[in-house]
């Protein structure tokens, strides 16, 4: 696995929306999470590729693709922070020079949702480690969540050897403050948080390295170039592999179907166990299965063990995964922990 280097006083965070961007009513919000970068030493760079958003996207896929290759190719900037994720980073996987970027230096992707499909093709495609967590746009000076509030710690300390434990949530945010009606809002967590085991009931530990993110897109990348499994264990996770996937958008149907095409195409036989976070689909609408029997339904054929409602994900707060790390997950009467090691 390739690391790049842990943030300083004074280095570069390049802020560009390679998926969707933020419009107008939500620019406050923008404006205090890039002062807060600001204020805590860090050299802000805007591309201009983040201020606008039109179905669902913030310029072309031209447009975004070459200033993501842009910032992913100038050295002097260490880290690279989206402000959210989006719908369609897919289109922009095949503008990327894969080959030119074999020579530059690598350089941290971090958030989650649809930022997962560009950190997993880094992966795939260059051996980038990627830190999946909160969002930049969810890094508020006022929040007071312990995981969210450690995120850009994290990568100030990250770098071979760095281990660290990481605890369950106690509570987590079912229904949040609109960014654009209250610039300043952080999270409001009210449901109790239970990580859940199959077999249910049972302690369960997972151990190996850490692959994952949102199965919305996930599901379609597996398979090709930008994911691939089986040559990822084989480079660079011979202790096995632990997928981590959460859910969007997916109606309890479509997650269902999700699950078992990636039974059908033998992902399960490839992994050491499965990390799922919360399912943030939580009407099931008119459809006559919940998502979490959808979801037991797939996972009761398979032969590894499995961990779910986690912390990970589209309800919040979200832990700090980094892809590639050596990962120790093990839950114990509903509360879980998570020890990583960048080795």
């Amino acid at each position: 696995m390739l690391y790049p280097s842990t943030l300083k006083p004074g280095s570069k965070i390049a802020v560009t929306a390679f998926s969707s961007g933020v419009n107008e009513a939500f620019h406050p919000r923008l404006e205090r999470v890039l002062t807060h970068l600001r204020s805590s030493g860090f050299d802000v760079i805007e591309g201009e590729c983040l201020q606008e958003n039109y179905q669902h996207v913030s310029a072309t896929p031209e447009q975004r693709s070459a200033e993501l290759m842009a910032f992913l190719c100038d050295d002097s900037i260490a880290a690279i922070a989206p402000p959210w994720g989006g719908e369609f980073a897919m289109e922009i996987l095949p503008l990327l020079d894969f080959d030119r970027l074999k020579t530059a230096k690598p350089k941290w992707l971090f958030g989650f949702s649809d930022i997962s499909t560009v950190q997993l093709a880094l992966m795939s495609k260059l051996g980038w480690s990627s830190m999946h967590s909160a969002n930049l746009m969810q890094l508020h000076p006022n929040e007071k969540d312990a995981l969210t509030r450690q995120t850009l710690e994290h990568l100030k300390s990250a770098q071979l050897g760095y281990r660290f434990l990481q605890h369950s949530s106690t509570l987590y945010q079912l229904q949040g403050e609109s960014f654009a009606n209250n610039p300043d809002s952080v999270l409001r967590s009210t449901e109790q948080t239970r990580w859940k085991t199959y077999p249910q009931d049972s302690a369960v530990t997972l151990k190996g390295r850490l692959i994952g993110g949102c199965l919305d897109t996930l599901q379609y990348l597996i398979g090709t170039d930008y994911l691939d499994l089986a040559k990822l264990k084989q480079r660079f996770a011979p202790e096995g592999i632990v997928l981590y996937i959460e859910n969007a958008e997916l109606s309890p149907t479509a997650l269902k179907r999700a699950l078992l095409s990636l039974r059908f195409r033998g992902v399960f036989e490839q992994i050491n166990g499965l990390l799922v976070g919360r399912n943030a689909v939580t009407d099931d609408g008119t459809k006559d299965i919940r998502s979490e029997q959808a979801l037991l339904d797939v996972i009761c054929a398979l032969s590894i063990p499995v961990i779910y409602d986690a912390d990970i994900g589209h309800l919040p707060p979200n832990m700090t995964l980094f892809n590639g790390a050596y990962a120790h997950v093990h839950v114990s009467s509903e509360q879980g922990q998570i020890v990583q090691t960048l080795r």
